[in-house]
């Protein structure tokens, strides 16, 4: 496990610009999984900087419903935006359980027209284009595929 992701970051913008965690320049990561590559930018906040300051980091694709989910290796908290209904495209980080879910579609535990998150979990990223286009691809994801997170 990267010892890098447990330590706490500094804040990558300078002291006197007055802008938050990366809004000086979009930070995009390739999520890899199997034969499937999502490209997504990352939201200026501290759990992005940290997910960003410990790539290039490696999973293990689980299923759950229409989401995809794999174990970070990162220690953090819930944050103040965090969501319990998902939106189609978003990447979301599980805080409780140190995983990184990429909802597709409708859970098991959601309502009709829902994607329901298992508990509120921290918005990561947005992914690029359009997810809805890609359904298809990730429906045929394996439980056990290999999950690759780098820079663009």
């Amino acid at each position: 496990m990267p010892t890098n992701l447990l330590r706490k970051t500094n804040s990558p913008a300078s002291a006197n610009s007055g802008k938050p965690v990366g809004a000086r320049s979009k930070r995009l990561i390739a999520i890899k999984v199997g034969r499937v590559t999502l490209t997504a930018g990352l939201l200026p906040t501290e759990t992005a900087a940290r997910l960003w300051a410990g790539l290039p980091l490696y999973g293990v694709a689980e299923t759950w419903g229409q989401s995809l989910h794999f174990e970070l290796p990162m220690a953090y908290g819930r944050e103040r935006g965090a969501r319990l209904s998902g939106v189609l495209g978003d990447v979301y980080i599980w805080a409780e359980e140190a995983r990184i879910i990429v909802p597709f579609g409708p859970t098991p535990i959601s309502g009709p027209k829902e994607i329901r998150l298992p508990r509120p979990c921290n918005v990561l990223a947005h992914i690029e284009g359009d997810l809805a286009e890609r359904i298809p691809e990730l429906s045929h994801i394996q439980p056990g595929a290999k999950v690759t997170i780098t820079r663009c």
